[in-house]
C-alpha cells in the first residue's frame, strides 16, 4: 500500500507560523492601551513583545533552513548509494573495501568515482577524480560510472573499455553545454564546461594474478607485498579525459602480478595533496610503510589507518575530496602460480622489485 506524505500541512506551517507572529505584532500594536502609552514601563512591554516576535521568526528561519539542508544531504546520501554502491566484500577471490570522503560540507558526495566488477575478462577496477567536487560534479560522475559499468563486460579489450569512457565523457559534457546555453544550438563549448576532465585509472586482474593498467592522470596505486611499498608503475600517464582526444595506440601497460597476500592501494590525489598548518603534503607512502608492519592487515584495517592518519594531519575535514580503494589478493597460492590471462606470474618465492612493476 502506497502512502502519501502530507506536504500540505507542512507548508502551510511553513508559511501560518510567519503570519501568526506577524499577526500577534500587528495586533499589539492596534489593541493594547500599552502599545500607546510613553512610559517606561509600556516602552519595555512593547519591546519585550516585539523581541519576541523577531526571535520567533529568527527561530523558525532557522529550522526551515536546517530541514532543506537535511533534505539536500539526503538526496546526495542517495545519490551515494545509487553511483558509488558498497563494493562487496570479496569479487573473485579479491577482499575489497572502499571509501570516500566529501569536501563539500553540504553534501555527502564529491567528484571521486570507483567500482570493482568481476567479468569473463578479469576483475576490472576503475578509480577516478572528476575536476571539482559536490552536487555539481554528480552528473559527470554517474557518465562515466554508467559506461564503465557496461563496457567492463561488453569489451574484451582495456583499451576499448577507456575508449567507451571517453566518449561517454564527451557526449556528458556536450548534453550539459546544450542543457546550460540552450542558445548556443549544436556549437561546440566554448565555456568552463569545456574545461572539465576526469583523471581515470583503469585495471585488470587475471585469474592468475597479472595485472594491466591505463592511467589517463590519475596518481598510481602503490603495491603492497609483505613490508614493501612500491608504486605499482613508475612510467608517466596519460593526459585525463576530456581536454585531449587519445592516442589511437591504447595498449594495456603490464604492472607484473599480484601475488596471494599482496594488497594494492588506489587513492585520488585529494589524498596526497592534503597539507597541515604549515604547508607539508599528506606522506601517504610513509603511512602505508608504518601500517604494514602490523601484520596481518586487512583491506578495511588499512582504510581506517590511512583515512585517521590524514584526517590527524589535516587537523579536520580535508580541503579536497579523497577516495581510497584497497585490493588483497586472497586467491589460493597454487591458483595464482599458474599462468594467468596476462602472461606468466611472478614465482611467489621472489621478493618483489622494482623491475617487475615496469
Amino acid at each position: 500500500m502506497f502512502r502519501i506524505t502530507p506536504r500540505l500541512p507542512r507548508k502551510v506551517l511553513a508559511l501560518g507560523l510567519p503570519l501568526a507572529w506577524g499577526a500577534i505584532a500587528v495586533l499589539y500594536k492596534m489593541t493594547c492601551p500599552l502599545a500607546h502609552q510613553d512610559g517606561l514601563g509600556a516602552r519595555l512591554v512593547t519591546s519585550a513583545v516585539f523581541f519576541a516576535v523577531g526571535t520567533g521568526l529568527i527561530l523558525h528561519m532557522r529550522w526551515a533552513l536546517l530541514r532543506e539542508l537535511r533534505q539536500v544531504r539526503e538526496v546526495a546520501g542517495a545519490a551515494q548509494s545509487v553511483l558509488l554502491r558498497p563494493l562487496p566484500p570479496r569479487v573473485d577471490g579479491l577482499s575489497t573495501a572502499a571509501a570516500q570522503l566529501s569536501a563539500d560540507r553540504g553534501a555527502r558526495m564529491g567528484g571521486d568515482l570507483y567500482d570493482v566488477i568481476a567479468t569473463e575478462h578479469g576483475v576490472r577496477v576503475v578509480m577516478g577524480d572528476v575536476r571539482g567536487h559536490g552536487i555539481a560534479a554528480l552528473g559527470t560522475v554517474a557518465a562515466v560510472l554508467g559506461s564503465f559499468r557496461e563496457a567492463a563486460h561488453d569489451e574484451p579489450d582495456l583499451g576499448r573499455v577507456l575508449g567507451r569512457l571517453d566518449r561517454a565523457l564527451a557526449r556528458h559534457l556536450r548534453e550539459r553545454h546544450r542543457d546550460e546555453h540552450p542558445a548556443a544550438a549544436g556549437r561546440e563549448p566554448d565555456d568552463p564546461v569545456a574545461e572539465e576532465f576526469v583523471t581515470v585509472l583503469l585495471l585488470e586482474i587475471g585469474p592468475g594474478g597479472g595485472v594491466l593498467a591505463l592511467n589517463c592522470g590519475h596518481p598510481w596505486p602503490y603495491l603492497l607485498s609483505g613490508a614493501s611499498v612500491e608504486p605499482l608503475a613508475r612510467t608517466d600517464p596519460l593526459p585525463p579525459l576530456g581536454p585531449f582526444p587519445l592516442p589511437t595506440d591504447l595498449t594495456p601497460l603490464p604492472c607484473g602480478s599480484l601475488l596471494p597476500g599482496d594488497s594494492l592501494v588506489l587513492y585520488t590525489d585529494g589524498v596526497e595533496d592534503a597539507r597541515d598548518a604549515r604547508g607539508r603534503f599528506f606522506p601517504l607512502r610513509g603511512a602505508l610503510a608504518e601500517a604494514v608492519r602490523h601484520q596481518p592487515l586487512s583491506p578495511q584495517a588499512v582504510l581506517r589507518t590511512l583515512f585517521s592518519a590524514v584526517l590527524r594531519h589535516r587537523r579536520g575535514r580535508p580541503a579536497d575530496d579523497m577516495a581510497l580503494m584497497v585490493l588483497r589478493n586472497d586467491r589460493p597460492r597454487l591458483a595464482c602460480n599458474l599462468p594467468g590471462a596476462h602472461g606468466t606470474a611472478r614465482p611467489a618465492a621472489r621478493d618483489p622489485r622494482p623491475t617487475d612493476h615496469l
